[in-house]
């Protein structure tokens, strides 16, 4: 039998709770003997703070250690909290990229996961995006978390999912070994794929990363199906820069709506890219705060950089699922002021890797 939550921790996804009462709620929820995480429980005597009196508030959260790269190791149970009681409704364990070492795992719950594909699903309509469509999803499964959600997203609203797997380990180990050639072929044979889906198929959206939309559009067969049949382009993964973003939207493919998502594992999901953006201006995005938020900080200092600044991309996620805080992540972005007044931390905008991360080459390939 599960233990009773803070109701803060189960609103629903459009009422936005108080940040520091929903933090404190979140902190008992994991360091609580009774319903608490044993990841978290293991390691709470050794951070030489209290996280129940100590941490008050979402700046607070920079006194944790980064513990991210722990979850490489950890064992998958231990990151579930005894508060789901002997059967916790997991939806799956989902690894990152692997981009630079181990890959870290996660676990996915299902009342968050209902929460995040609400609150996706409100942003896809703010954009305008169709519902009651199919979707081809060319994106990493299992593994990997992106393509299960995304499956999920689409039957929520009312679609059938076509899915072509990428494998972006095997893509970033052929360029890291400088089979440029492997790693085209490769790419080529996801085409192939998704071709075949495209010609068969009734697709109303089209998810795939800029590197396979660049060679879908390359083969004027393919982009006259897309521009046939596809109502909306969404497109994540690897950046897209603002004047390809431009020729997509006005000459390519200047009937389908183009938006785009910045995501990761290790916030279990993905901000949105903002409505109403010109052409002009460069994608930002926007996270569904407080549960996952943003500071773009100077790694030297670990300091907030000044508004329009580059920085490193510092994540929390902060749920009844999962808490891992003071996370850097491996990409650069422009720190961006919040969409609204009620917003937990920084926007950001302009996403691009960093060279290096956790002493690896950073690679990015097709995703």
């Amino acid at each position: 039998m599960s233990a009773a939550a803070d109701p803060v921790l189960d609103l629903p996804f459009d009422v936005r709770p108080d940040p520091e009462e929903f933090l404190r709620a979140a902190l008992r929820w994991h360091f609580s003997p009774e319903t608490g995480t044993p990841f978290w429980l293991e390691r709470a005597g050794s951070l030489g703070f209290d996280p129940l009196t100590d941490i008050r508030t979402f700046d607070d959260l920079t006194r944790f250690p980064n513990f991210a790269s722990e979850l490489r190791d950890a064992r998958a149970e231990d990151l579930i909290p005894r508060g789901y009681g002997p059967r916790p409704d997991v939806v799956g364990v989902y690894e990152s990229g692997g981009t630079t070492g181990a890959p870290k795992r996660i676990v996915l719950m299902r009342d968050w996961l209902t929460k995040l594909l609400d609150w996706s699903s409100a942003q896809l309509d703010a954009h305008g995006v169709p519902g009651d469509v199919n979707w081809l999803i060319v994106a990493p499964t299992g593994p990997h978390m992106v393509g299960d959600v995304i499956k999920h997203q689409t039957a929520l609203r009312g679609g059938l999912s076509f899915m072509v797997d990428l494998d972006p380990r095997w893509v970033k180990k052929l360029i890291a070994g400088g089979d440029g050639a492997a790693a085209g072929a490769y790419a080529e044979h996801i085409v192939d794929q998704v071709a075949y889906v495209l010609r068969t198929q009734d697709i109303g959206v089209l998810m795939c990363t800029p590197p396979v939309l660049e060679r879908l559009a390359q083969r004027e067969d393919l982009a006259k199906l897309i521009e046939d049949k596809v109502r909306a382009i969404n497109w994540v993964g690897t950046q897209m820069d603002a004047d390809t973003r431009h020729l997509y939207r006005t000459e390519v493919f200047p009937d389908a709506l183009l938006y785009s998502g910045y995501g990761s594992t290790m916030i279990l999901g993905n901000a949105s890219e903002r409505p109403g953006l010109t052409d002009d201006e460069p994608c930002v995005y926007d996270p569904f705060s407080p549960y996952m938020t943003f500071s773009v900080i100077d790694p030297e200092t670990a300091r907030p950089v000044p508004y329009g600044e580059r920085g490193q991309v510092l994540m929390h996620h902060v749920s009844k699922s999962l808490f891992l805080p003071n996370n850097l992540e491996r990409d650069t972005a422009l720190r961006v002021r919040a969409a609204d007044a009620g917003q937990t931390g920084d926007s950001v905008a302009d996403i691009a890797p960093v060279q290096e991360f956790d002493n690896e080459t950073v690679i990015e390939g097709v995703y």
